[in-house]
Formats: structure tokens, C-alpha cells, sequence
């Protein structure tokens, strides 16, 4: 059990460096307004892993597998969202949201931006049937049909959140470090990056079908 685990957290490592929509959020995030807000899109795109997961163990995603209706409309909602917030990044002035001197890092967070941060990383995953797709097929492969499985799945989630966090944690202070470095012009084409990226991501998400899966 000792060595499943070693390897489902190795590979879990290696798919979460990938660089992804919530990835490319928490380095936004850490460079536009460093790691106080950084912390709450990485703490909405952790509890997004939550939801997936939880929707495979209940079967959500062979829903997706067998229903084209369903796949096609988490699908086109999830196109629309990571477009919608990429073409919002690449609109971006660049202005850093908190002030370069770290003294101020530290200051009250307003309760509406730190919402809406926590909302796009949270809505960028669940809104992607991908992701449903991907735990329903990687998870099983690790677990022991002779043991209760809502144990197991409890156990994998909090491996894989743990180094969800662990990663989305070192972009977002990749992206903190870069603003103490650059102005706000550098701000601006981690952002604009980012949110081409982005625009990337939801091209290639609309060219995948159902038949596909």
C-alpha cells in the first residue's frame, strides 16, 4: 500500500507541475497581488480538487462518459469560463493590486476581491468535465477493491490536494517574487501570458468530444 502511494504521489506530482488553468491563475494572482490574495484562489482551486474527486467516487464521471448531452454542456460552460477569463487577463492594465513594499503585503484583504479570486480558480476546475474524466480513470487505479473504498478516496484526495496546494503555492511565490522585481509593465505580460494561455486552454477544450473520452 506504502509503494501504491509513493507512486500515485509521484505521478500526482508530475500532473500538477503541468502547468493548468488554476496554476496559471495562482502565478497571476502571486504577481498582480502577491501571496495574502494568491492564498485564496489556491485555497478555491484545493476545494475544486474536492468536488472532482468526490464526483468521481459517486460516478459522476462515467455520467459524463455515457451522457454526450451532459459532457457537451459542463464542456461548453467550462470553454466559455476559461476564455472569458483568459480575454479578461489579456485586457489587463498591469497594475499590481498591493504595493511592492512587503510592509503593506500584509494589510486587510477586501472581502469582495479575495472572493472573487477564490470564485475563478474554484469555477475554473469544476467547470471543466476533464477533470471529472481524469479522476475517474486515475483513481481506481489505486484502489484495493477489499478495503472501504470512501477510506481510500479520502486518503488519495488528501494526497493530491496536499500537493495541489504544494505546487499552486510555489507558482503564486514565483509570481510574489516577480513583483518585487518587476514594474507594472512586467505585471502586465505575466498576465497577458497568462491569459493567452488561458484562451489556449479553452480552444483546445472545445475541440474535444465526446466520442473522444
Amino acid at each position: 500500500m506504502e509503494i501504491s502511494l509513493f507512486s500515485f504521489g509521484l505521478l500526482a506530482l508530475i500532473i500538477v507541475m503541468t502547468p493548468g488553468p488554476t496554476v496559471l491563475l495562482a502565478l497571476s494572482n502571486g504577481s498582480r497581488f502577491g501571496m495574502a490574495y494568491a492564498g485564496y484562489g489556491i485555497a478555491g482551486a484545493a476545494i475544486s480538487d474536492g468536488v472532482l474527486i468526490a464526483a468521481a467516487a459517486l460516478g459522476l464521471g462515467a455520467v459524463l462518459i455515457t451522457s454526450a448531452v451532459l459532457f457537451n454542456l459542463v464542456k461548453w460552460i467550462g470553454v466559455a469560463y476559461l476564455v472569458w477569463l483568459g480575454i479578461q487577463m489579456l485586457r489587463s492594465s498591469g497594475e499590481l493590486g498591493l504595493e511592492t513594499n512587503r510592509a503593506n503585503v500584509r494589510c486587510a484583504i477586501p472581502g469582495r476581491r479575495a472572493l472573487a479570486i477564490f470564485r475563478k480558480s474554484f469555477f475554473v476546475a469544476v467547470t471543466n468535465p476533464k477533470g471529472y474524466l481524469f479522476f475517474t480513470a486515475f483513481l481506481p487505479q489505486f484502489l484495493n477493491p477489499m478495503e472501504p473504498l470512501l477510506t481510500q478516496y479520502a486518503r488519495l484526495a488528501g494526497i493530491f490536494i496536499a500537493i495541489d496546494v504544494m505546487v499552486m503555492t510555489a507558482y503564486a511565490g514565483l509570481g510574489t517574487k516577480a513583483m518585487q522585481l518587476l514594474n507594472d509593465s512586467g505585471s502586465l505580460w505575466i498576465d497577458r501570458t497568462c491569459g493567452a494561455l488561458l484562451v489556449s486552454l479553452g480552444c483546445a477544450l472545445a475541440l474535444v468530444r465526446h466520442s473522444d473520452v
